[in-house]
């Protein structure tokens, strides 16, 4: 099944794999992107489809070093040079949509750009940065209720601009910690108005920014990327999890969004997400279902046959294998990812990983 084509929405693709969004850090003039990214992508375009690395669509979401933004016409010319490199291969592609809210130090952001999220409470840990190296994460500023408007708008032009570009859609992550995430988990957001009040005012912004950027573009074409159970950035579980993320899935399925895409992130030590729970998404969810966390092949398939989910992520096989298609299908060995390179610049560790052939 895994090589079978497949129908997402209006969305024709190839095979049921997914190339998993993966942070790559190699926007290195003006966080915008450029050609050794379209290369890269472009190797990759054998994928069913392709979720590109997370891109701000805000000056205040650049936390990482490096990461691409999608908020103005440079970026918008810089992205055209990937989605050009990808359908030139019969591939598709969609942009995630990344906002990290508190999850970034203050020395990533342009001039202009501050540091927000739901509490003006810094997130653990530290940021590297290329300017200081490892520092704390800063101290957001509480957004107001002017600020989460302003940020479901800019949520709304960057998918605007993504179709400008030449995507296939866009998916908002809802995952990992970073802002949308930030509203949806209690140990993050402990407001006490109306977008953090209970289970429906922490889904409320995760709401809006769906709302809003499938009004911008049509439905069809935003996924959303969602880990319950996640522990990344300070957030981990809570007694409400099940029940929350019910309650936003039954939502966002009356939108018929292009699909929901669930993180495991119990390959890499973080709690499982429970085997009910996904099931119980699955069905709440009245659309096409992507599942990521772990798999090769024989799980992926597996996967499918029992019929958990649609469409199956593989991010560092991904990375690390250019034609992972062509090795699956061979049962070829994979090449092993080089971890020293995936945050730096430079074509080493990214574009240079051989082919099956070579």
């Amino acid at each position: 099944m895994l090589f079978e084509s497949f129908t997402a929405r209006k969305l024709q693709l190839g095979n049921r794999t997914v190339m998993a969004p993966m942070t790559r850090s190699r926007a290195v003039q003006s966080n915008t992107p450029n050609a050794l990214m379209a290369e890269h992508y472009g190797q990759r375009a054998t994928a069913g489809l392709i979720i590109t690395e997370g891109a701000s669509p805000s000056p205040n979401g650049l936390g990482y070093a490096r990461i691409p933004g999608l908020f103005n016409a440079d970026q918008v010319w810089g992205w055209k040079l990937v989605t050009d490199a990808v359908h030139a291969k019969g591939g598709k592609i969609v942009l995630q949509l990344m906002h990290t809210g508190r999850v970034t130090h203050a020395a990533n952001l342009p001039t202009g750009a501050e540091v927000v999220g739901p509490m003006s409470v810094a997130c653990p840990g530290e940021m590297y940065t290329d300017a200081q190296g490892m520092q704390p994460h800063s101290r957001p500023r509480a957004m107001t209720e002017k600020d989460i408007a302003t940020a479901v708008e800019e949520y709304a032009e960057s998918a605007r601009l993504a179709i400008e570009a030449g995507f296939d859609g866009v998916e908002l992550h809802a995952a990992n910690g970073y802002l949308i995430e930030q509203f949806l988990n209690p140990n993050v957001n402990q407001r006490d108005d109306a977008y953090g009040d209970g289970i429906h005012g922490r889904n409320r912004f995760a709401l809006e920014v769906a709302r809003a950027t499938a009004s911008a573009i049509g439905a069809g074409r935003v996924g959303i990327r969602l880990s319950p159970y996640g522990v990344f950035n300070g957030t981990g579980a809570f007694p409400e999890v099940d029940a929350q993320y019910l309650a936003l899935v039954s939502e966002l399925s009356k939108l018929e969004l292009l699909y929901v895409h669930l993180l495991d992130h119990s390959a890499m030590g973080a709690p499982p997400v429970p085997a009910a729970l996904k099931a119980l998404l699955r069905q709440t969810f009245q659309g096409p279902f992507i599942l990521a966390g772990g798999f090769d092949r024989a799980s992926a398939e597996s996967a499918l046959a029992a019929n958990q989910a649609d469409l199956i992520a593989f991010g560092r096989p991904f990375l690390a294998n250019p034609d992972l298609l062509e090795r699956m299908r061979a049962n070829a060995a994979l090449n092993a990812p080089d971890m020293a390179t995936f945050y730096t610049p430079g074509a080493k560790g990214y574009t240079d990983y051989p082919a099956l052939a070579a």
